[in-house]
């Protein structure tokens, strides 16, 4: 990808925005296009309009975020008239010159390519006497110091899974690790207190393409002799072993993001995924046993081909009766390219949409009860910036968070105690020694 920069002169310093839609493995991808900015001598932005260049990095998941994408950047385009507006990401990467035919508000649609990558070689032939543009892997390109007390880190990109419904594989590429030694490195140039560890397959770490061995328990290990808060994202629930559980109890952050998608059998095998409720049921109870202070996480997707009304009650009564603290439903979306649009008995719109509803409404009102149940405890908190915190109990930018007194310092652990819930979030108040 070819973000065009130009060197400053020596009374100008461009400046540079960059607006990230969608996972945050795509905010790694930003943070590493940033390094790569800063590296050529130009400086981040206070606002978008005060931009020579602007990057929008797109997400390209679902129908719903090909929209917010779309609408993203011609929002930049009228705020930041006169910037060069380049369009990147996964949205860039899938659909390449059909989008920059679409939006001929962006002056360029660049790739990240596959394997992801950055300053791709042009296909046009080289000017005489103008070198062509080095190759750069995006992966493993350095990144500023973090900002926040906690970052984001990919380990790996791709995925070797092919799951129904999926067409990131399609554009990410295969799974590809990166080595231990990198990762470490870079955790250690953020400067952070937790690391959050992110991937399309988290677990398989190490395993490409079938080649290899998992690592990911010694990966989490190493990480937690250099930060206090090890968090990991993203795991297929057929890989959560018996070691991993432990593994991540040991971190401290006893928090399982657990990728379940459904419940039902049928369906499930439809998607081209393991598992069913009563497997993912028995695991997690089997993990509270083991830490009965475990935090749960999942998503689902509602309205995927042959979902019938049983599906959907079973996937319902899995809500409401193993009570993840964290909850995520999505409305199936149509892939271009993917198994699932080849399928039969397609769901219709208003039904999905309503058994969506459904389903979110219950687990608002189970997440709603589980931070109830923690006002009056006391619980240890890393405070993100002045006024706000988390407990291990909350991904950063994901779940809800804890308000806690001003005069707290960013990156420092306190102990507060609950005093009150708004919905997902928390009040908290300082503890006296």
């Amino acid at each position: 990808m070819v973000l065009a920069s130009m060197p400053p002169s020596v009374d100008t310093v461009r400046r540079f925005w960059i607006e990230t839609l969608g996972c945050p493995k795509n905010q790694v991808d930003s943070d590493k296009i940033t390094g790569l900015l800063v590296r050529d001598g130009m400086v981040s932005a206070g606002a978008p309009d005060q931009a020579d260049l602007v990057v929008v990095n797109t997400c390209a998941f679902i129908e719903e975020a090909r929209q917010e994408s779309v609408d993203t950047v011609l929002a930049l385009r009228s705020t930041a008239a006169e910037a060069e507006l380049v369009v990147t990401g996964c949205m860039a990467e899938r659909y390449g010159a059909e989008l920059a035919e679409a939006l001929p508000e962006a002056d360029r649609v660049a790739g990240f390519g596959v394997p992801v990558s950055i300053g791709a070689k042009p296909s046009s032939p080289s000017v005489a006497g103008v070198p062509e543009l080095p190759e750069f892997d995006l992966l493993n390109l350095p990144r500023p110091p973090a900002e926040a007390p906690w970052a984001y880190v990919k380990i790996a990109e791709g995925c070797d899974r092919r799951c129904g419904y999926c067409a990131i594989p399609s554009f990410r590429g295969p799974q590809r690790s990166r080595s231990a030694e990198a990762i470490l490195a870079e955790v250690e140039a953020l400067g952070v207190r937790e690391a959050v560890l992110v991937a399309q397959d988290l677990a398989s770490y190490g395993r490409d393409q079938g080649q290899g061995e998992r690592s990911i328990i010694p990966l989490v290990e190493s990480l937690c002799q250099r930060v206090d808060w090890v968090r990991l994202l993203y795991l297929y629930p057929s890989d959560l072993t018996d070691p991993l559980i432990d593994a991540i109890c040991a971190t401290g952050v006893p928090y399982f993001d657990l990728s379940l998608q459904h419940v039902s059998r049928p369906l499930l095998a439809r998607m081209r995924r393991w598992g069913d409720g009563d497997r993912f049921a028995a695991r997690i109870a089997d993990i509270r046993q083991r830490q009965p202070e475990a935090v749960f996480r999942s998503n689902f997707i509602v309205g995927y081909p042959g979902e019938t009304e049983s599906d959907h009650d079973a996937l319902l009564d899995f809500v409401a009766e193993v009570g993840l603290d964290w909850c995520g439903f999505f409305t199936y979306s149509a892939e271009a390219g993917t198994y699932a649009t080849t399928l039969d008995d397609q769901v219709p719109a208003e039904m999905a949409a309503e058994r969506r509803r459904e389903l979110a409404e219950v687990q608002d009102a189970i997440t709603a009860n589980k931070r109830d149940q923690l006002i009056g405890r006391e619980v240890e908190v890393l405070v993100d910036a002045p006024g706000i915190a988390r407990s291990y109990r909350e991904a950063p930018e994901i779940d809800g968070v804890i308000s806690v007194p001003e005069h707290l310092l960013a990156g420092q652990f306190n102990s507060v105690r609950i005093v009150d819930a708004l919905g997902p979030d928390l009040v908290a108040e300082e503890v006296s020694r």
